[in-house]
């Protein structure tokens, strides 16, 4: 059997104190063998659900996640983007609800949930509870429910009575609870999905302050990209003695993914290359990543005046409308989506072939959350960064953080003026995760909704809109499959959640 995703097929256990406690043992172990979801232990409902999704096979992270959840214990996971997190976490956590309620009783109308799903943005919250309505498809008794901002709270309000698993962002949770629509005292098992993103958008607080609304639960799951040194700070006021399952770290090299750096001597420069590789033959769908809301409105008219078929997407949009631009993603309406970090969160479509940079992220390690937006589901992808010389000093951040050179290629026609220089420095050599714009330069206020996830100002920025020559690319990344879509695999192929 081949496996179709995740680099690293080792499982890393310890506990986060110096003595292994009953249930969290010092283990290390290899399993290079592809296991079915049958042989995870899963109840007949939730196998149903997978083999009608058409999936047979756990994915690497869901091998090793689904078996510790299901043990019990607080865990800590670390995986790439695009492994089947999602899943991993979800299978194991509605296991336990069908275990609960064996004869698919009528669960009361009050909103006392038994599981709740932390998510930093609107998109990932919608991503999540699209995944938990379609794992339980064959279940009865079992209410999935989403709260965020940006949604009538009348409505949510209606939703989550009765809801067994609640899939929320932090800040309308907390106005929800505050005005007594929620009770979170019987919750059983709490998940904070993209850790690090909540503490990139100042939900800090926000997560402590649920974490005592549900202090009595028995297990807590906590995903993000790294351990950093702040993560493991976060672990410790929420977590009791941490099991911690590693499958990736910064420095993992996306084997499926083509890097690569294009020097400009302009915005107007950039502009010219990002229409070649928009041009590529064999792209099937792009995303293009802006620095500010006002740029992605910008570099979407751009496009769109060059003939592309292109659209933006930020935290600024009215959630409606950012809804109906997702959805028109998803179903292969949009072939070009022009985006914020924050916005992009949560998007989980197989066919994005192609990830370009246009403005860098604030952050070293958002570079690694951008490019994992292509090469899903154990497809390949391609991922442009487009860097002015001005740059140098966030190119140089993002190979410390990563520990991996960014190759510099030149387009024949789109050669800049001004001759290139490689960075002078070790990959790694640096101080990882650091912020480009030095200190508090990465730390944007989001309490309670307050930030580009949930509706930050939009402030305006202009630079020049370019024409250029449209140029052909080559390299067409490999089909595969999708975590939570349809279709049936082709004859022969085994699917895996991701």
């Amino acid at each position: 059997m081949k496996r179709t995703t995740c680099l690293f097929d080792c499982l890393l256990v310890d506990a986060l104190i110096d003595q292994p406690q009953k249930g969290h043992p010092l283990i290390g172990m290899c399993m290079t063998m592809t296991i079915s979801f049958k042989e995870l232990g899963l109840a007949q409902p939730l196998l149903q659900a997978t083999e009608a999704l058409g999936y047979t096979q756990a994915t690497p992270v869901q091998e090793k996640v689904i078996p510790a959840a299901i043990s019990g214990g607080d865990w800590m996971v670390s995986s790439q983007t695009g492994s089947g997190k999602t899943a991993a976490f979800l299978l194991p956590l509605l296991n336990q609800l069908i275990a609960a309620n064996p004869n698919g009783k009528p669960v009361p109308g009050r909103a006392e949930p038994q599981v709740l799903v932390l998510c930093p943005t609107r998109e990932l919250a919608q991503q999540v509870s699209a995944d938990a309505i379609n794992l339980v498809k064959f279940a009865r008794g079992i209410r999935i429910a989403t709260i965020m901002g940006g949604m009538p709270y009348g409505k949510q309000i209606s939703q989550i009575k009765g809801a067994n698993l609640v899939v929320a962002t932090p800040g309308r949770l907390l106005d929800l609870s505050n005005s007594r629509a929620i009770r979170l005292d019987k919750v059983k098992c709490m998940i904070v999905d993209e850790a690090d993103r909540m503490l990139d958008l100042g939900f800090q607080d926000d997560i402590e302050a649920i974490h005592e609304l549900c202090s009595d639960r028995g297990q807590t799951l906590m995903f993000s990209a790294t351990f950093a040194p702040r993560i493991m700070q976060l672990a410790t006021s929420l977590m009791n003695n941490p099991g911690r399952i590693e499958l990736a770290s910064a420095h993992d090299k996306h084997e499926n993914i083509a890097q690569t750096l294009h020097w400009a001597d302009s915005v107007a420069h950039k502009h010219k290359l990002l229409s070649h590789w928009l041009s590529d033959p064999t792209m099937e769908q792009a995303v293009v990543f802006a620095s500010t809301q006002a740029d992605s409105e910008t570099i979407a008219d751009s496009l769109r005046a060059d003939g592309h078929e292109a659209t933006a997407l930020h935290g600024a949009m009215p959630q409606a409308v950012r809804n109906r631009r997702l959805q028109s993603l998803r179903k292969g309406q949009t072939r070009i989506l022009v985006a914020t970090d924050v916005a992009a969160r949560g998007i989980d479509v197989p066919t994005i072939t192609h990830v370009i940079n246009f403005g860098l992220p604030m952050k070293a390690e958002d570079y690694v959350h951008r490019i994992g937006r292509t090469g899903r589901a154990g497809r390949s992808g391609v991922a442009i960064t487009l860097a002015e010389h001005r740059d140098r000093s966030k190119i140089r951040a993002i190979e410390q953080y990563t520990q991996q050179p960014l190759q510099a290629e030149v387009i024949p026609g789109l050669e800049p003026s001004e001759k290139s220089r490689k960075p002078s420095h070790r990959p790694g050599s640096g101080r990882p995760g650091r912020s480009f714009g030095g200190k508090g330069a990465s730390n944007a206020s989001n309490r309670h909704g307050q930030g580009q996830g949930e509706g930050k100002t939009f402030k305006q920025n202009h630079f020049a809109k370019p024409s250029g020559p449209k140029f052909a690319g080559s390299g067409k990344p490999s089909s595969g499959p999708k975590f939570g879509g349809s279709g049936k695999p082709s004859s022969g192929q085994k699917r895996t959640f991701a």
